[in-house]
């Protein structure tokens, strides 16, 4: 069972990348502030890289090499000191034995999480409330809360959320690239809402975040399911990896009028760094067709071996030299739809989400160790150290306070 969802996790790690492009000068004082800075990222799908054969998060690894984004080198070279590392479920059958086997690999998925915490406590400290954040990063550690990305592992019993909160999960999302026993998609393949917005179900299933504390997360579910948290959570609502409509008008974006009544409740924004929902891109079918016939015999194997890893990663490579992507997202395309919701909401309601390791990364930004580049940004648009702390870790984990406060009400 766990083999056949692990391949969702070496998908992930053969998402397009190119060559970078230029992207904002970091100084050397611009650099220094940045380390200086408590600095999340609220959606780390780092844990499928976890699971991968032969792969350690204590080595250094090269993003055009093995296509990962995020391991301890480079978030201490990057400055990033943490966030939230994401148990990700692709979307199977909405059915008892689709359920259970769900079910069983994100538990699995949440102890890899734990295991890597465990096995280096020098370098990671799990962190389970907002207060613990701060004196993680100021030990020179790396900060890991965790959170579920679609609930459906969940089954029909939201009862089981109490199980992945003793896990350490704080944050939940909904759905995902599907419509769920819980909510709607924002990308449903059909087109057409189930439930035009949360389910039963799925609002029984905010009742209980609510109770314990867990952030819900809107990102994945369509706008009819933000509305609904809107409208009937006791606390405030997290988007850990979307983007603005107003810039780029993809169903996984929010448009203006979203933004400000997430904000008005407290929410807040996370910026997504996912190319495809930046900006739209010139078609090439060559490389489309490749990938898939790369993807299709990934998902035939039961079990990926070190080898037939090293095999994989051959021909992704060899894809990328017959079929180059020449039109990838840039990081200016990443900070038109950040600097778009810092408008709209102001420092207090955005920060930043780029769905490392899940796809995320644009050119002049490919992995982590580009990050100072966004504060250089912020800094070069006006904003001030104090708003920039904010949109690193501020805003997130003033919600997260919020709903550790709002717990059970």
């Amino acid at each position: 069972m766990r083999t056949g969802l692990m391949m969702g996790a070496a998908l992930m790690a053969l998402l397009p990348l190119t060559a970078q492009a230029e992207a904002p000068v970091v100084t050397k004082q611009v650099y220094q502030l940045h380390q200086k800075l408590l600095t999340l990222d609220s959606h780390l799908d780092t844990p499928a890289s976890l699971d991968l054969p032969g792969w350690s998060i204590e080595e250094g690894h090269e993003v055009h090499g093995d296509y990962t984004q995020v391991d301890l080198p480079r978030m201490k070279k990057g400055g990033l000191d943490g966030g939230f590392w994401a148990i990700y479920t692709g979307q199977g059958p909405v059915t008892v034995e689709g359920f259970r086997k769900a079910r069983d690999f994100a538990i699995l998925r949440g102890l890899s999480i734990r295991n890597m915490v465990a096995a280096d406590p020098a370098n990671f400290a799990l962190a389970l409330e907002a207060k613990d954040a701060a004196p993680i990063a100021a030990a020179g550690k790396r900060v890991v809360y965790l959170s579920i990305e679609n609930a459906y592992p969940l089954g029909e019993d939201v009862t089981l959320l109490k199980t992945f909160y003793d896990i350490g999960v704080r944050v939940s999302g909904f759905a995902h690239f599907a419509h769920n026993q819980f909510a709607d998609s924002s990308t449903d393949p059909s087109g057409k809402p189930r439930f035009g917005g949360l389910s039963p179900l799925g609002k029984e299933l905010l009742k209980e975040m609510n109770r314990l504390g867990i952030v819900p997360d809107a990102s994945h579910s369509s706008d009819q399911v933000l509305d609904d948290l809107l409208a009937l959570s006791t606390t405030p609502i997290l988007l850990t990896h979307s983007g603005c409509k107003a810039v780029y008008g993809h169903p996984r974006n929010i448009d203006d009028d979203h933004l400000k009544a997430l904000a008005a409740k407290g929410g807040v924004i996370q910026m997504n760094a996912y190319g495809t929902y930046l900006r739209a891109s010139k078609p090439n079918p060559q490389r489309q067709e490749a990938l898939k016939a790369l993807f299709g015999q990934l998902r035939e194997d039961a079990k990926l071996s070190p080898e037939k890893r090293a095999e994989l990663l051959a021909k992704r490579q060899e894809i990328d030299r017959l079929y180059p992507d020449t039109d990838r997202p840039t990081f200016d395309d990443f900070m038109a739809h950040m600097l778009h919701a810092l408008k709209v909401v102001g420092p207090d309601h955005v920060g930043v989400g780029a769905d490392w390791d899940g796809g995320g990364g644009v050119v002049g930004m490919e992995d982590v160790v580009d990050l100072p580049k966004i504060t250089a940004a912020l800094l070069k648009a006006g904003y001030s150290e104090a708003d920039i702390q904010k949109i690193w870790s501020g805003n997130v984990l003033r919600v997260l306070a919020a709903n550790e406060a709002g717990k059970g009400k």
